[in-house]
């Protein structure tokens, strides 16, 4: 489509008009897929999807077409969201609807195009229908919008991703993209945009949550020789891939956000700071924007307008807190990346001591559809004073893993129930990690928490840039404060004492109450003052840490230890953990029915904890036993438990 004579950057955004010639009409409906000339087969080409084994099915549909002289196109779409139904793949026949279906590994490619042939569906492995005005419905196939994975989402960030093909500029135009800065940077002021997007209340979505366009009016009004645009897109969060998926699959929208923001501002050189593991999604973004250089769209002199922009693309050092805007700014530097203490704001003074709009990835891609439709219709969705949506990786013990988008305000058991459809096996939820590894632990009790700003601050927790880590009743709470301590101790830079040794010495302590005292010294007392310690050392973490990272690290123990004191007892006085999670707390034991005496445990023992003798039961003693299960491991019989 791409090779079409009709330019579609001229004709809808230079010379557009209400008016349009049949020819026209008709290109752009093919460009929008609301017909097809021939089938078209979509296949989730993400990390996610490819992770699944979505490049040994795009093989396999290549040598199909090939071998059985089917003429189809094949388009590698991004991510739609339902990671767990991953390797997805669609179908659209001539006059048909696009259907799609779960977990199309290799193997299953010749049934569905021996269908297709036939046009015919296969009856297994369905999901849904789109719903297209131009062609006849599948009966008994529900329409996209109809799962309950969906139904419940409000997408704006995400309405392309997953159905649109990422490098197709025609079909990002065709679907009204680049409309929003055309209008703009030829029909508006920056002032004009800056009020609109105020007006909206859209506030940072990178964690801080700071209204975006108030962070813009201070660059503008700024005076500096120069002013820079920096898009963060370095999540380095453990579960956190919303600003991976975005990119991938649908880097037009960012690109136009980042333009449209660059207007705004008064800036013409903007900075994308992408982690180096993120390779498909620099890939697919370098792409974008070559084309958008090919285009007319970025460089000199825009659309005729006078406006210039250049976007350079520079790999993050691969370093957590490079994520925090003053560390990013050191880092595009060639300096190493620590944070310095604020003020001045990135804002009036970041990088190269000038002017700085720092904004992710998601708040940039808000951009285009609220100049599109406008501050009062974005302003509607959410809360009063969150407005809009918000993008989730949604990840841990849940039936439905993936990216989801939902109005501000709703709640945390919407989500886990409503979408992600709950805990696997019916398990009890126990908690909710929201906020990345420096967020909260949110308990059952306030599962009814809205999340909005306001309602989470409310309760002690933060947004952050889109972690929701869901835990069920087999999760040890002091485990998994323990994990996130000691990533943010590992991630700490280590320029402020109290993020670097308070930390290290959460992360001891939590060690120290997750394992059995040796030689019978139990010292309990001792351990429980390690405890109570932990209370007074986030305090002064948060209080004293140079950056936002810093004075966040506490949260995860804190409220743990908030809501799940009970845990924190028995791990120190009962040396238990309910979940025999903690290895260092469980006991063994062998069942003396089942041992052969085979004395396998014996001779791998690392403490002589165990004691017999060749074809004859063997014991444990529990005073010299560590509980590191390696007999437990070993053992061929079941002879060996876990008490």
């Amino acid at each position: 489509m791409n090779e079409s004579a009709i330019n579609l950057v001229e004709e809808l955004l230079i010379n557009a008009s209400f008016e349009q010639r049949s020819e026209l009409k008709q290109y752009i409906k093919l460009c929008r897929r609301d017909t097809v000339e021939k089938p078209v087969i979509f296949v989730g080409g993400g990390t996610c999807g490819r992770a699944a084994g979505a490049t040994d099915t795009i093989a396999a549909i290549k040598q199909y077409l090939d071998e059985n002289n089917f003429d189809a196109e094949l388009v590698e779409t991004g991510c739609i969201g339902l990671c767990s139904a991953e390797p997805i793949m669609d179908i659209q026949l001539p006059g048909r609807n696009r259907i799609s279906y779960k977990n199309i590994t290799k193997e299953k490619v010749t049934n569905i195009l021996d269908a297709a042939i036939n046009s015919t569906i296969y009856s297994k492995n369905v999901l849904w229908q789109f719903e297209n005005d131009f062609s006849t419905q599948w009966e008994g196939i529900p329409f996209i919008q109809e799962v309950p994975f969906f139904k419940n989402q409000k997408r704006i960030v995400l309405s392309h991703c997953g159905k649109t093909d990422p490098l197709n500029i025609d079909e990002y135009l065709a679907l009204g993209g680049f409309k929003s800065f055309s209008n703009s940077i030829l029909n508006k002021t920056p002032a004009q945009i800056r009020d609109n997007v105020l007006k909206s209340g859209l506030r940072g979505r990178g964690g801080g949550g700071f209204p975006t366009a108030k962070k813009w009016n201070i660059t503008a009004n700024t005076t500096a020789e120069h002013k820079y645009l920096i898009c963060n897109a370095d999540e380095s969060d453990p579960g956190a891939f919303m600003d991976r998926a975005i990119i991938e699959g649908d880097p037009f929208m960012l690109l136009e956000g980042i333009a449209i923001t660059a207007y705004a501002t008064g800036i013409t050189q903007a900075y994308i700071y992408i982690r180096s593991p993120y390779i498909l999604a620099k890939k697919r973004l370098q792409k974008a924007i070559n084309i958008c250089k090919e285009q007319g769209l970025l460089g000199d002199n825009i659309l005729n307008s006078g406006f210039n922009l250049s976007i350079k693309i520079v790999i993050g050092a691969g370093a957590f807190v490079c994520g925090e805007e003053t560390a990013l700014i050191a880092s595009i530097e060639g300096k190493r990346g620590i944070p310095r203490p604020k003020p001045p704001y990135p804002a009036e003074r970041g990088l190269f001591n000038m002017p700085t709009v720092i904004n992710n990835v998601e708040t940039l891609s808000n951009i285009p559809s609220i100049i599109n439709k406008g501050d009062e219709w974005f302003k509607e969705i959410g809360t009063d004073k969150s407005s809009g949506t918000k993008v989730f990786s949604l990840t841990g013990k849940v039936n439905n893993i993936g990216l989801i988008e939902v109005p501000m305000g709703t709640t945390i058991r919407e989500i886990i129930y409503n979408i992600a459809g709950g805990i696997p096996d019916n398990k009890k939820f126990k908690a909710v990690q929201i906020g990345g590894p420096s967020g909260s632990c949110i308990p059952e009790e306030l599962i009814d928490t809205q999340i909005d700003y306001e309602s989470l601050e409310e309760i002690d927790a933060i947004m952050g840039s889109g972690g929701f880590i869901v835990v069920d009743e087999n999760t040890c709470m002091v485990d998994l404060a323990k994990f996130f301590i000691g990533f943010l101790k590992d991630a700490s830079c280590g320029k402020c004492i109290p993020c670097r040794e308070g930390t290290r010495r959460m992360k001891e302590i939590l060690d120290e109450i997750t394992k059995k005292p040796l030689n019978g010294n139990h010292h309990s007392l001792s351990r429980f003052k390690g405890v109570m310690q932990l209370e007074q050392l986030g305090e002064i973490i948060e209080e004293t840490s140079l950056c936002g990272l810093g004075k966040t690290a506490p949260k995860p123990v804190l409220s743990a230890l908030k809501y799940f004191r009970e845990e924190f007892e028995e791990h120190i006085y009962e040396r238990k953990c309910r979940a025999n999670v903690c290895k260092g707390l469980r006991s063994y034991e062998i069942n003396i029915e089942n041992c052969t005496g085979c004395t396998i445990c014996l001779s791998k023992c690392p403490e002589n904890a165990i004691m017999g003798t060749p074809r004859s039961p063997h014991f444990i003693i529990e005073d010299k036993c560590i509980g590191c299960g390696i007999c437990y491991d070993v053992c061929k019989f079941n002879a060996i438990t876990i008490k």
